[in-house]
This record gives structure tokens, sequence and C-alpha cells, in this order.
């Protein structure tokens, strides 16, 4: 390299001052980046969880009311058509209708709040056209094929 006064350098030199700093606001950038990646991420697991388990709880309300709606407009045909593969294999259509014709009307009915554990289960109060009243127990299966819920069972 020429020594001398007004010689200059065949290049320039890397800057010295600020260094740190280009260091550390680099890896404040990625840092942000990152957390952002993971943060959104999670936010949308989280979302994804709430937004599915709204769904089945309104599925399965919408499937409760739509039985007791066609039970109590005494519609056993439309009322049949909503059980669960493995119900209909225990009692006939027939066997169906006449349990429940031999059962006191449906007056009115209230679906309360869906529980989701291995099963899902929605409890319904029934006000019979007899006066009694009772909280049953409305069990709920998936149908494979189709992906609705289909009543599979009522315990009192």
């Amino acid at each position: 390299m020429p020594t001398g006064p007004g010689v200059a350098p065949p290049f320039a030199a890397p800057p010295v001052e600020g260094r740190t700093a280009r260091v550390w606001i680099g890896l404040g950038v990625a840092a942000l980046a990152v957390l952002l990646c993971c943060g959104g991420g999670t936010v949308a697991l989280v979302g994804l969880i709430v937004t599915g388990t709204e769904a089945v709880n309104e599925q399965a309300r919408v499937a409760v009311d739509d039985y007791f709606e066609a039970v109590s407009l005494q519609d056993f045909g439309a009322a049949y058509g909503m059980l669960c593969a493995e119900a209909q294999r225990r009692e006939s259509s027939d066997e169906f209708a006449e349990r429940l014709t031999e059962e006191p009307e449906v007056d009115s009915y209230s679906v309360g709040q869906v529980s989701v554990t291995s099963r899902i289960v929605v409890p319904v109060e029934v006000t019979y056209s007899d006066g009694g009243s009772e909280t049953l127990r409305v069990s709920l299966n998936q149908d494979t094929g189709t992906g609705e819920l289909e009543v599979c069972g009522i315990e009192e």
C-alpha cells in the first residue's frame, strides 16, 4: 500500500462506528419476524379450536332441536331418519313410531348446553302434554358418510 500524504488507499475501509448497533437491529428484526410467525400460528391455532368447538356446539343443538321438533309434530318418519345407524338397528321404523305413540306427547322442549367429552351429550328439558316434565340427556354420534350429527340415544 502506498504511503505518504494525498495517497488514497485502493479500497474503502469498512466503517467501524455503528457496527454493533446494526448487528443488534438485525437481530431484533429477526426476533420480531420469528415472534410474529410463531405468535400468529399460535393465535390461528387457538382460533381454529374455538371456531371448531362452536361449530360442533351449533350443529349438536340444531340436530337435537330438529329431532324434538319432528317428535313434537308427531312426524315419526322424519325423527327416525335423524337416528344414527346403531339406533336404527335396535328398532325398526314401525317399532319406533309405535313406542313414541304410546309415550306422552311432547308439548314443549328446551335444548340445554352441549357437553363434549368422549361423546357429545345435550340436555333437553321436555314438558309433556299431560303436564309432566323431565330432563333428557341426548347423545349424538357423527355419521361418517355425511358428517352430520345424529341422535344415538336418549337417557333420563
